[in-house]
């Protein structure tokens, strides 16, 4: 059960989560004795309306902008369930010394592998098989041509930890690697640095790793597309808003681009009507690649243990916008 609140203590909420228990940040959070509730805000009215007394938040979902992050007063430090932030106003935040924290590597290995499945699968044309079989039909050259995946070249767009584990996981099939990342000097083992258009006009299959930012915002639009193969395949495990869905879903249409594997969207939840759900090259799952129930775990408990850091008057382990270390120390 939740502590009570006492004012000399700092108050955590939790909000924004569609996870059914909070019994891993409870554990935390009561061994630390700061005492804590979870209240059903999500959006931003509700994060004005009912979380004003929190010294600290722990988030899944929502937009953090200036508007809410000047509303709550005592806010002192903002904790995302997971790794995007880009739904946060960081230069807001950090004007108020307000740490904003991610736990940026809870679930490498399950997207990396969530990646390599959906790679594969479309390389085998699985779900298309699995469908015609289901359906009574027994007949492989219905979903032909499938095309040997040894000597093929696979892009990898981002290569931080990720997108280095897609790299170790690729390393026993017979493919050529590239890769692009203009943030890192040391890219992973058999990886090929290349330009960006190089990386898009090269691969057969293109998978995305990269952060949500201003900079990668729509980074694979028409032109991107323009610059790759028809026969090539794009995967996103990363965010939807890299990839322009409407420019994605007239290349699949035109034949301009063989197929997608695609685990992130913009916006989500996926409109049910959309066309990339009744296209056979395309495998959509609904933001699943983070999960499972090691990772979800991990995930709760250190998100807790980054609040606690800071009400405690220690340094975050993964801190976002790190200027607001020292302005928060200041104040």
């Amino acid at each position: 059960m939740p502590l009570p609140t006492r004012p000399s203590q700092p108050l955590v909420l939790i909000c924004g989560l569609d996870h059914t228990g909070i019994a891993e940040e409870a554990a935390v959070l009561t061994a630390a004795g700061v005492p804590f509730r979870r209240v059903p805000a999500r959006t931003e009215d509700g994060y004005l309306s009912e979380c004003g007394e929190a010294d600290g938040l722990l988030v899944q979902y929502g937009a953090f902008s200036r508007r809410v992050i000047e509303g709550l007063p005592r806010l002192r430090v903002l904790v995302r369930y997971g790794v995007g932030v880009d739904g946060v106003d960081l230069d807001a935040a950090t004007e108020r010394g307000i740490p904003v924290v991610n736990v940026p590597d809870y679930g490498t290995d399950e997207v990396a592998n969530h990646a390599v499945a959906l790679l594969l699968a479309l390389v085998r044309k699985i779900t298309r098989l699995d469908r015609q079989t289901r359906a009574g039909g027994w007949d492989v050259f219905r979903v032909g041509p499938i095309t040997r995946f040894a000597g093929r070249t696979v892009g990898i767009l981002g290569c931080g930890r990720i997108g280095a584990g897609v790299a170790g996981k690729l390393a026993g099939f017979d493919v050529r690697l590239l890769g692009c990342d203009p943030y890192i000097s040391t890219f992973p083992p058999r990886v090929q640095p290349v330009s960006f258009d190089r990386l898009l006009a090269e691969s057969d299959y293109l998978t995305v790793h990269c952060p949500m930012t201003a900079e990668t915002h729509h980074l694979i639009d028409a032109r991107a597309l323009g610059l790759m193969r028809p026969t090539a395949v794009l995967i996103n495990t990363a965010r939807g808003g890299i990839v322009d869905t409407a420019a994605l879903v007239e290349a699949l249409q035109t034949g301009s681009l063989a197929g997608a594997g695609l685990d992130v969207l913009e916006p989500e939840p996926l409109d049910p009507r959309s066309p990339l759900l009744s296209m056979e090259h395309v495998i959509v799952t609904p933001h699943a690649a983070w999960y499972s129930e090691e990772g979800r775990s991990d995930l709760k408990r250190r998100a807790a243990e980054e609040a606690v850091r800071v009400l405690h008057g220690e340094r975050p382990l993964n801190c976002v916008n790190l200027a607001a270390l020292g302005r928060l120390r200041a104040r």
